[in-house]
């Protein structure tokens, strides 16, 4: 075991090997973990939801330039995630492993993007070490596995920036090919998540020209030629869905943007701090490693791959401070930041290997500490966590795995071996996601899935049945195939719901009282709660066909 432990640290941090062996290696170990089960977990509300269903409808109508979300316009996004969903379910079919399968693969190679690019601008250990840092982040491991806008974003950000460093790099021809590789992926990070796919890679290149001095790059970076691609990839959808639907401008561009960083009108408003804890959490655990990458980058900006470090820390630093300073923050709005801080730090922990003197220790007895406490908390969590959603052999088995991961930590700290931190951690973290999906997602899935109330309507509900939810319940349009009048509230619908004829789509509890002592057949996910005050409103017996956690699955027969 010793010696193929050896074999394995040899072949990931030795000085030379093939670009095309890596490559494949790479693919190999975060293609086995990315895309095992897939398909086993039904889609997690409201996100997955959403951007299955959208894509769904697209095959349905054949029109894929207007989106659609529970049959109302729905505009808050671009079309790249739905377009890539609705190809992988016309190959594979509508379901779970299709519509997740696009985003793993961004994830995988946005890996391999940053192995490229961390060894053409370092060196090939530390592209590796950058890559396997990236790929064993439990939030960027978590997340590649879901349906996010974010994703395939993250992704385009990521092409477009290294491009754009690897063709202005000293010394280098200019072939203009990464330039205009720039361009492309700028243009795709556009239709991923809107305007942002302009500012933050025109935000990074500013800031990096202005304190470099190296403003004669405009020249050099095609940008006639570089414009012309960018707009030819990006601007046709713009114009084609602006010309069948005159209201889309105004909501897309002003609503969608300025509004949602201006102001707090989508209601996710959360203080300036909000994305340091998220990023501690997201990047374990590696995470605490990242003031220490950072430090003396300004400093040393004129060594010998200091300006590339430079514009990895602007790139890091600009993009968290924009979603920092935005009044509506989610989750994996930092997920671009992620390949940026795992070029720094794996660039640093090879420095570390080469000798050179680096104050980190501390760093690294602290994460440490911090996988220690994690896993402990692991351990007890299951006897805190309401509704079971941990089971007591889940705690156990992860808690475990944390705590490990925390002693590797400790024993490279000891032995002065930062190959050992690398090579154990990411193993360790590995192997968490292989167990991950079983063990934990599942339990927490039947908190927050739609799957058997969508599949016993598809199976039971006639035709002519009505099928209303209480809210947007984004999954249930996909397993039932079929449109949901929806009760109490529009929710995200609001802009969709103003245009056309909407009517009877869009019920409140009058309403349903009526439609339920009706002749129709009527099929109703309700709040549990809710059912006594159902029954004193109605004439029709209240049938339950089905629970899912808080909610039911009524019928008015």
């Amino acid at each position: 075991m010793q010696k193929f432990i050896q074999k394995i640290t040899g072949f990931l941090f030795a000085r030379d090997a093939s670009r095309q062996t890596d490559l494949t290696f790479l693919t190999l170990l975060f293609g086995t973990v990315y895309l095992q089960f897939l398909g086993r977990i039904p889609f997690l509300e409201p996100d997955e939801g959403r951007y299955a269903e959208i894509p769904r409808e697209m095959l349905e109508s054949g029109d894929f330039i207007t989106p659609y979300l529970n049959y109302v316009k729905y505009f808050e996004k671009p079309p790249l995630i739905y377009w890539l969903n609705a190809l992988s379910m016309k190959l594979f079919g509508q379901n779970e492993f299709a519509a997740r399968l696009p985003s793993a693969l961004c994830g995988i190679l946005t890996i391999l993007f940053i192995y490229h690019l961390g060894r053409t601008l370092f060196g090939r250990r530390q592209g590796m070490a950058a890559a396997l840092i990236l790929g064993s982040s439990a939030g960027f491991m978590i997340q590649n596995r879901m349906i996010l806008t974010d994703i395939p974003l993250t992704f385009c950000l990521t092409t477009a920036l290294g491009c754009f460093i690897l063709a202005g790099r000293e010394g280098e021809p200019r072939s203009g090919t990464y330039y205009h590789l720039f361009y492309l992926f700028a243009a795709l990070a556009v239709l991923a998540k809107g305007l942002i796919g302009m500012v933050l890679p025109g935000g990074v290149i500013f800031f990096h020209l202005l304190l470099t001095r190296r403003w004669r790059l405009l020249r050099e970076m095609r940008l006639p030629t570089g414009l012309l691609l960018f707009l030819l990839v990006g601007a046709p959808w713009f114009i084609l869905v602006s010309l069948k639907n005159p209201e889309f401008a105004r909501f897309f561009f002003i609503h969608e943007h300025f509004e949602r960083f201006l102001t707090k009108v989508h209601g996710r408003y959360q203080p300036f701090w909000f994305f340091i804890p998220i990023l501690l959490v997201g990047m374990l655990p590696w995470s605490l490693l990242i003031p220490a990458s950072l430090r003396g980058v300004w400093k040393k900006r004129r060594e010998s791959g200091g300006e590339s470090r430079l514009y990895l820390a602007i790139w890091f630093i600009l993009i968290f401070l924009f979603f920092s300073k935005s009044n509506s923050k989610l989750i994996p709005y930092i997920l671009p930041v992620y390949p940026a801080a795992a070029l720094l730090m794996g660039d640093m922990i090879i420095r570390i290997l080469d000798g050179e003197r680096h104050h980190c220790r501390l760093s690294v007895r602290i994460m440490a500490g911090v996988m220690m406490i994690v896993g402990i908390a692991g351990v007890t969590a299951p006897s805190f966590v309401p509704d079971q959603i941990l089971t007591t052999i889940a705690g156990a088995f992860m808690g475990a795995l944390f705590f490990l991961q925390g002693v590797i930590a400790l024993l490279a700290d000891r032995r002065k071996d930062p190959v050992i931190l690398v090579t154990g951690v990411t193993g360790i973290a590995l192997l968490m996601m292989l167990a991950g999906p079983p063990l934990v997602l599942e339990k927490v899935a039947e908190h927050k899935q739609l799957k058997s109330f969508g599949e016993l309507l598809l199976r039971r509900a006639p035709p002519d049945a009505v099928v209303v939810s209480e809210g947007v319940l984004q999954g249930l349009s996909f397993y039932a195939k079929r449109r949901v009048v929806l009760l109490g509230g529009v929710g995200e619908l609001e802009f969709g719901s103003r245009l056309g004829d909407q009517n009877g789509w869009f019920l409140e509890y009058p309403g349903l009282a009526v439609l339920w002592d009706s002749a129709k057949p009527v099929y109703l996910v309700i709040n549990k709660k809710k059912l006594p005050e159902l029954k004193s409103k109605v004439r029709n017996p209240v049938t339950i066909l089905g629970e899912n956690g808080k909610q039911l699955l009524v019928r008015n027969r």
